[in-house]
């Protein structure tokens, strides 16, 4: 019997001296996923992450200090991308895919660029391209993002498009389906915490070592997955880099926001499958 996200055993892995929380299951090349802000492994749709499955080795993991693993979260999102490359080497694993989801992308980014010779393909999803980008982070963003506890009236606003109700009767049953596994006492919940992701995100918006130019001779595909009205890293912000980024795809979901892969799991691992093949 096949083993599903809301089955795969947790495991702990050794790195930095952190005991760090991992899950491994399905079956292909390694695709590790990288957590949103506040996001933890449970915080991902099953139903998504089991389309994925049947065609790759799904990698979860939670943050140092994040989640059920030790630790801290670094202030700097080099470090907390040396996690990617420090779980791989842990798993025996030489090269990998990788797939981040809003602060996640911003990691998954900085992985991919720091380890060209291992990151086979990068998916990206409701994020922003490393560097300055036209369009701010909306207030709304804030107005729920940060309270201690969210509830599904926040996902609607958060992850989903308010205004539809097709995305909001998604968002319910995307909710209802994360709720299966998840532990809310796990999700962080203290504003020093959030400091330390909205670092990480201001280094990577400095773009110190110009990522963001380096699309333009990256050699590794990238998928962008966005929807057509994100409130935290709005899709606008990537067209810029579409004529200068040549192994770059974007795929826009129509009534959609920050979460088009829990508003439409199956179709965007649909997408994902056929990119990663």
């Amino acid at each position: 019997m096949k083993t599903t996200a809301l089955k795969a055993e947790t495991q702990f892995a050794e790195i930095n001296s952190n005991k760090i929380a991992y899950r491994k299951f399905g079956n292909g090349k390694p695709l590790f996923f990288i957590n949103r802000f506040r996001g933890i492994m449970d915080t991902w749709d099953p139903l998504f992450l089991d389309s994925l499955a049947e065609n790759n080795e799904i990698i979860l993991f939670d943050y140092p200090g994040i989640g059920s693993s030790e630790g801290e979260l670094p202030l700097d999102i080099f470090e907390v991308a040396d996690t990617v490359p420090s779980l791989a080497d842990h798993l025996g694993i030489k090269k990998f895919n990788v797939l981040g989801w809003s602060y996640g992308g911003l990691v998954a980014q900085t992985v991919t660029f720091q380890n060209p010779d291992r990151v086979l393909k990068t998916v990206l999803i409701g994020t922003n391209p490393p560097g300055e980008n036209a369009i701010p982070i909306e207030s709304i963003f804030f107005e729920h993002a940060l309270k201690p506890i969210n509830d599904l009236e926040d996902e609607y606003y958060l992850f989903f498009e308010p205004t539809s109700e097709k995305s909001r009767q998604a968002a319910k049953e995307s909710h209802d389906r994360i709720a299966q596994r998840l532990d809310r006492d796990l999700i962080p919940s203290a504003q020093e915490v959030f400091q330390r992701y909205f670092s990480g995100s201001g280094i990577f918006k400095e773009d110190k070592l110009n990522f963001r130019e380096g699309y333009k001779t990256l050699q590794s595909p990238v998928l962008v997955i966005s929807g057509d009205h994100d409130i935290s890293f709005a899709t606008e912000n990537w067209f810029p880099l579409l004529k200068n980024a040549p192994t770059m795809q974007h795929i826009i979901f129509n009534n959609s926001g920050h979460g088009p892969q829990h508003q439409y799991p199956e179709i965007s691992a649909g997408y994902i499958n056929l990119f990663l093949a």
